[in-house]
């Protein structure tokens, strides 16, 4: 039982991306947006960009074929949905690694700093990798949660590298042989 549990404990701090500490100084930057074309609403506070968009926040950037931009609910509480064949995702983070994604849409809401990836979804950092259906990841609180779609050939897949294990120091092998 000792070792299932390390061994689940192991996988877990694997799986949340335990390394992943966003750049905070991102969400202190201006969100700039790049397109060749463009069309705000006013009235419903929407945008919409199109051609080859490319958004960046600090180290944060979404290039997406389409993106629309919602900002009906308030200023800081934006949501930016960004559709591409694929549209992409890609960060530094403050230790220096980088996470990149890349989904049929993503979801930014800017408010509490998640990512919704839907259709053909894959998350990665370093040489680690998570594709599922769907992958919903805050960013803040560090958290991934991944669901496989409808069909038994769609299911969450994870890869992981040994060299992105931490150190396990011998007396711990030996408890888990």
């Amino acid at each position: 039982m000792l070792q299932i549990l390390k061994i689940s404990s192991l996988l877990v701090s694997v799986i949340t991306f335990s390394a992943f500490a966003a750049s905070q100084s991102d969400f202190t930057k201006n969100i700039e947006i790049d397109s060749r074309y463009s069309a705000v609403n006013a009235i419903k506070r929407t945008s919409i960009f199109r051609e080859d968009v490319h958004i960046v926040q600090g180290t944060l950037t979404i290039d997406a074929e389409e993106v629309e931009v919602i900002a009906s609910n308030g200023k800081g509480q934006e949501v930016f949905v960004a559709k591409g064949s694929p549209a992409t995702y890609r960060q530094t983070l403050d230790n220096g690694s980088v996470i990149s994604a890349q989904a049929n849409e993503i979801q930014y809401r800017v408010i509490d700093r998640t990512l919704t990836l839907s259709g053909q979804a894959e998350l990665q950092q370093d040489s680690s990798k998570v594709q599922s259906d769907t992958i919903v990841f805050n960013i803040e609180k560090q958290e991934l949660v991944a669901q496989g779609g409808n069909t038994s050939e769609d299911r969450v897949r994870t890869i992981f590298n040994p060299s992105d294990f931490p150190a396990i120091n011998s007396e711990q092998s030996k408890e888990l042989q």
